[in-house]
């Protein structure tokens, strides 16, 4: 025979899609290692990946700390606590404790021809910080509230919403003399325990 009748043996086939294959593999595998790897960094940041538990916040032992009720869960008092940086404090889950002021506080109303004495009270979800906060800073809460008074409308303050609206108008003045302060207001209402307007 002839060697130009003799057929060279034949070159293996490439298995198509093979490389295909393996960039493929390669790509999934860099998706779940760089996935996990980015999971774990906001884990370690955040306590969690979904903002829902993993590990403890840390409490600052000088800022005032919400007072649990007794009964109340774990679970529920850091769910409680969670929410309460969006809002106000759940009573249900932590532990009002009331607070009367000394005193009674007479102001003019706006306009000068009426005026207004009225006692108060406060109330607050947070620990004994808070109302050693408003003792100490006691003479410039007073004049805040008086200056708060002052500014009041004598009609207004004849009605169920107006003395509402004083209520909240008062929870601010202290609550700002309190956060310049101390940089913590903590006062979450504030009670009449008396009211009168001449």
């Amino acid at each position: 025979m002839s060697e130009a009748a003799i057929p060279a043996p034949a070159a293996p086939q490439k298995k198509k899609g093979g490389a295909l294959k393996k960039m493929l593999v390669m790509l999934i595998a860099l998706i779940v290692v760089g996935g996990g790897g980015a999971a774990g960094g906001l884990y370690a940041m955040n306590g969690s990946i979904f903002g829902g538990g993993g590990h403890a916040e840390e409490i600052d032992p000088d800022q005032p700390q919400l007072v649990v009720r007794e009964g109340v869960s774990s679970e529920a008092a850091a769910e409680g606590r969670a929410r309460a940086r969006n809002g106000a404090p759940d009573p249900r889950v932590f532990k009002a404790t009331y607070h009367p002021m000394e005193g009674n506080f007479t102001s003019n109303l706006r306009g000068g021809e009426a005026f207004v004495q009225v006692g108060l009270g406060v109330s607050t979800f947070y620990d004994e910080k808070v109302i050693a906060n408003l003792t100490t800073h006691e003479m410039a809460i007073r004049s805040a509230v008086i200056l708060t008074l002052s500014e009041a409308d004598p009609l207004e303050i004849t009605t169920l919403q107006g003395k509402e609206a004083l209520k909240q108008s008062l929870r601010n003045a202290i609550n700002g003399v309190l956060t310049n302060r101390e940089g913590f207001g903590g006062i979450d209402d504030v009670y009449f325990t008396s009211f009168v307007t001449q």
